[in-house]
């Protein structure tokens, strides 16, 4: 199954995406893809809801924006350094344990909106990266019953402004979290329909150009180990987002480095769960 939502900011609804090429809305069923809904066993009961009521639930309209795949979870969790050759590019030895860092949740913006350069960036990054959003409350789990919490996969692409998360001193999620730093989706699909998470190719183009082309077999850590490991340190609410690395390619690796400006277009995408893109735009206060 592939879930998603659409609609105006704060205002999305939540959707799902047949296979036979029709998207429908599911709100009559489904008040949001949040927290409850995962914990809830949700998924299983719209996949129910769907066999009886598929065929007279409205279509989504064609244009309508995509929102971030789910709703803003209890935490968003990142792996850092988990390609081998992404470790080797930054000149870092491959860690021992997961690197673990948090991106606010006020980050999340659906897959295609602009991205906005926060004030004062110089150095904002790329990075697509194999997002996990867990399915049920996890604590203290072993690895080999880590792919029962899971409830599905998606593309993130974790933003990073290099100077305040490298240079400003303190933890890197200072570089993260800036608002639209991390777009999400376009859909979250279920393990079923996911394929082999464990080689799964991942890209991502920068005004055309591939800057990163991977499979995520260079994971250091696979998905299984990173939810136990994870567990063992604090509980995986249903609705968390683990976003498990990036591979080689990102603007910090390049020689010279390279960072975004206003008008460069990113795109980016995962075989079997969709791609994104996104226009830089200058820093503007909000409306």
């Amino acid at each position: 199954m592939k879930l998603f939502r659409y609609g105006a900011p704060g205002k999305e609804k939540p959707a799902v995406s047949l296979p036979d090429g029709r998207a429908i809305d599911v709100s009559a069923e489904v008040q949001d893809f949040n927290e409850a809904f995962f914990s809830g066993d949700g998924i299983d009961r719209l996949s129910r809801w769907l066999d009886a009521h598929a065929e007279a639930a409205p279509e989504v309209p064609a244009d309508s924006r995509l929102g971030p795949c789910i709703a803003r979870p209890s935490k968003i969790i990142c792996i850092g350094l988990n390609y081998a050759k992404h470790a080797a590019e930054s000149k870092m030895d491959p860690p021992k344990e997961p690197v673990l860092f948090f991106k606010s949740t006020t980050a999340l913006v659906g897959p295609n909106d602009d991205l906005m350069i926060p004030k004062g960036s110089e150095k904002t990054d790329w990075e697509v990266e194999l997002a996990v959003v867990i399915g049920k409350k996890a604590s203290y789990i072993k690895e080999e019953d880590a792919n029962s919490h899971i409830a599905g996969y998606c593309v993130h692409n974790d933003y990073s402004e290099r100077a305040w998360q490298l240079e400003r001193g303190g933890q890197w999620v200072k570089g993260k979290s800036a608002d639209t730093y991390a777009p999400l989706g376009p859909w979250l699909v279920t393990p079923d329909e996911a394929g082999n998470t464990a080689d799964l190719r991942l890209w991502l183009t920068l005004n055309g150009q591939t800057m990163q082309d991977s499979r995520t077999s260079d994971l250091i850590f696979g998905i299984p180990h990173i939810v136990s490991y994870l567990s063992q340190f604090m509980t995986l609410l249903p609705g968390d987002v683990i976003s498990t690395g990036t591979p080689q390619g990102v603007g910090m690796g390049q020689k010279p480095q390279r960072y975004l400006r206003p008008g460069d277009v990113v795109r980016l995408g995962i075989e079997g769960l969709g791609e994104q893109m996104q226009t830089a735009k200058a820093y503007h206060p909000a409306s």
